[in-house]
């Protein structure tokens, strides 16, 4: 009979090919990779780079602590020019690299329309989609969590305030001539119809262009009182300076996805008395305690970064799938982090509360109105 042995080096290839624990894909020994698909360029590349700026602020900080669960979390980001069909060869180039854990911060509607149903088919969580579409928020789309409020929820705190509280009776809309827009438009037709009211003019431009002038020509012909908005910056910023141009002045409303600070600063010193929804706190008042934290993360990622609504979403985000990491077991994989994100039902972070559960896939249900200054600067409504 013959009797083998092992040498040292044959014993240790071995127990190299044979670990201990299979690890999920995207996450090693001592990382945990997420990947982000956002329009990191063009029109509306403040949104992308905002979310980034946040999330990154959120995983530099746990990082700095130690990981979760000694593990580093690191970003992927991908352009997609906010065009849907560069965000479907940015997720088959994800997927076929096959290592990233999970997608983080995605941003746009139509963007988000085209990667959701790829990502859910793949089983990659889709984690924090930096929009307000009702379609992510169907709880039968197991992979699919939601940080912010929808954009019904938005439309309706919009027409709240223009009817109910300022009594107008003439409102008119702009809106992104897609998926985004029309959301947008239905959530306005529906929170008019509940007070037994209708739009007066409706006026529309092309996504990623800033062609606004027919629909400013159509509407200055019923002059409302007000006009809502549902689209980025750069379109919404021309739409009120050409206004101005033309001394249209009824009230202009628009939503939390246009960017603030970037319409902000597309608009000064014509921006005051624009009202903007948000769906995360006051990024200024660091007697938030959420707030605070995100101030000193942001600081200490990024100390040239500007404190801004998109990127305290981004931060508010990171903290949310940390936290669903840290309960996802010591070698996580994706089922338990999502089993691990459903099962955040009441995490506080500090002046905001994330509650999700088996039917409700959406953490945060508050909407925050607010004005630009004629400094430029923002102002909460009471």
């Amino acid at each position: 009979m013959r009797h083998f042995c092992l040498t040292g080096l044959t014993a240790a290839v071995m127990a190299l090919a044979l670990p201990l624990h299979a690890q999920e894909v995207g996450v090693s020994a001592d990382t945990v990779a997420f990947s982000q698909i956002a329009a990191l360029d063009g029109p509306a590349a403040q949104l992308g780079l905002g979310m980034q700026k946040g999330i990154l602020a959120a995983f530099d900080e746990v990082n700095a602590a130690g990981g979760v669960n000694g593990r580093k979390l690191t970003l992927d980001s991908r352009d997609d020019g906010y065009e849907p069909d560069r965000s479907i060869e940015a997720i088959n180039a994800v997927l076929d690299e096959n290592r990233f854990f999970a997608l983080i911060g995605t941003v746009g509607t139509p963007t988000n329309k085209v990667l959701q149903p790829i990502a859910t088919k793949a089983g990659i969580p889709l984690i924090g989609p930096f929009t307000g579409a009702g379609f992510l928020r169907n709880p039968e789309l197991k992979n699919v969590y939601n940080i912010r409020g929808t954009y019904d929820a938005e439309t309706e705190e919009w027409i709240k305030q223009l009817v109910d509280v300022e009594g107008l009776t003439n409102i008119a809309i702009l809106y992104q001539d897609d998926a985004f827009g029309k959301v947008g438009l239905s959530g306005v037709e529906k929170a008019l119809a509940r007070r037994g009211m209708e739009l007066t003019a409706r006026g529309t431009y092309t996504r990623n262009t800033t062609d606004v002038k027919d629909a400013l020509v159509s509407m200055m012909e019923v002059n409302p009182q007000a006009v809502v908005m549902v689209g980025a910056y750069q379109p919404i910023g021309e739409f009120i300076k050409l206004s101005r141009t033309f001394e249209f002045t009824p009230e202009f409303v628009t939503i939390s996805f246009v960017g603030s600070q970037a319409l902000a600063d597309e608009l000064w010193p014509e921006g005051a008395g624009v009202l903007i929804s948000q769906v995360v706190p006051f990024p200024w008042d660091e007697n938030i305690k959420i707030v605070a934290d995100y101030q000193k993360a942001l600081t200490e990622s990024d100390s040239m970064a500007g404190f801004d609504f998109v990127s305290l979403e981004g931060y508010i985000v990171g903290r949310v799938a940390i936290e669903a990491l840290k309960n996802a077991g010591d070698n996580p994989t994706r089922d338990s982090f999502l089993n691990a994100m459903q099962g955040l039902t009441n995490l506080d972070l500090g002046g905001v509360t994330i509650s999700f559960g088996p039917d409700d896939h959406q953490g945060i249900d508050e909407i925050f109105m607010t004005r630009l200054l004629p400094d430029g600067f923002f102002e909460p409504l009471k």
